[in-house]
């Protein structure tokens, strides 16, 4: 099937780890080889298999101790240590090399931004062969405010020309939207950037100044001129939401285009047939489903004991 991968990034709070998750049980459901590889070295518990786990590696926690560096200071180093020593994920990762990635990365926003540390990480990837599709994801409480939402678009932004690759902007906790957003979602998932601006000059103080007038209109008006910021509705709860990010990250890295046909032998001949098969492969999802949530609910049984 060849070498995929979706590198998940956003801010602390966006929801990375519960996309993982979701991701993990629905492909599994269909069946697909999946991996999570978690790259945040302060990350403590999961609700997902860990196939690479960057604390093997470095830990936040132990560079604290020893560096007496801060949680930001830490984790960029710890990304840094990361692609000093690339050896270490690259072995990692050839155990799994014909499966499907999911990276789960950490929530500081300047590696997405202006640390050439991600960037670095996508170049080992493609150098690895592996076709990759960057998912932002961006807490859907942004959309209440104006001028969190003009400054989450920027951080979207940032991303897509800093790390170039095909990139899908979600909009996570879509079902923790009061009634008045949630009905206006398709609005939100396409800003028009004019409203916004009106919105967010309407929304200012009076006793703001010029400059400060001034700086929100150019922010507008960048957004404006490159123009490429959308969003996907994402609720972790709604298994057609969950398909569809996943549809647009499978189109984005040409998931699947390289597989085999069906031979003809195996094609459905008739109505009894297609009952059949559809019979069959409900039962398969079924049982995969209950194996992932078994595997899931062990791990996380094994993780409380420890603790």
């Amino acid at each position: 099937m060849g070498k995929h991968a979706q590198l998940v990034i956003g801010p602390a709070g966006s929801g990375k780890s519960s996309y993982s998750t979701a991701i993990y049980e629905h492909c599994c459901a269909q069946r697909r080889t999946v991996h999570v590889i978690n790259l945040d070295p302060a990350a403590e518990t999961f609700k997902y298999p860990v196939s690479i786990d960057i604390r093997d590696l470095i830990s936040l926690d132990d560079v604290s101790e020893e560096l007496k560096l801060g949680p930001n200071g830490g984790l960029i180093f710890c990304m840094e240590y990361l692609i000093e020593n690339i050896q270490w994920l690259e072995k990692k990762i050839g155990e799994y090399e014909d499966d499907y990635l999911i990276i789960d990365c950490p929530g500081q926003i300047e590696l997405y931004t202006h640390i050439p540390v991600m960037k670095q990480l996508v170049y080992y990837f493609d150098k690895w062969h592996y076709r990759m599709c960057c998912v932002y994801l961006l807490d859907s409480v942004f959309v209440t405010d104006s001028t969190k939402f003009a400054s989450g678009i920027l951080c979207c932004l940032s991303g897509m020309i800093q790390l170039e690759l095909p990139h899908i902007n979600v909009l996570t906790k879509i079902d923790l939207l009061d009634k008045k957003d949630a009905t206006n979602v398709s609005k939100l998932c396409d800003p028009d950037l004019q409203l916004l601006q009106n919105k967010m000059e309407n929304e200012s103080k009076e006793d703001d100044n010029d400059k400060h007038k001034l700086l929100t209109s150019s922010i507008a008006q960048l957004l404006k001129s490159y123009n490429m910021v959308s969003f996907l509705p994402y609720s972790k709860n709604d298994i057609d939401s969950v398909e569809m990010v996943l549809a647009h990250v499978d189109h984005a890295i040409q998931y699947g285009e390289d597989k085999e046909p069906l031979e003809p032998s195996k094609w459905n001949k008739d109505a009894d047939d297609q009952q059949e098969f559809s019979y069959n492969q409900q039962k398969e999802m079924l049982e995969t489903i209950q194996e992932t949530e078994q595997k899931v609910n062990q791990q996380y049984t094994d993780i409380t004991d420890i603790d």
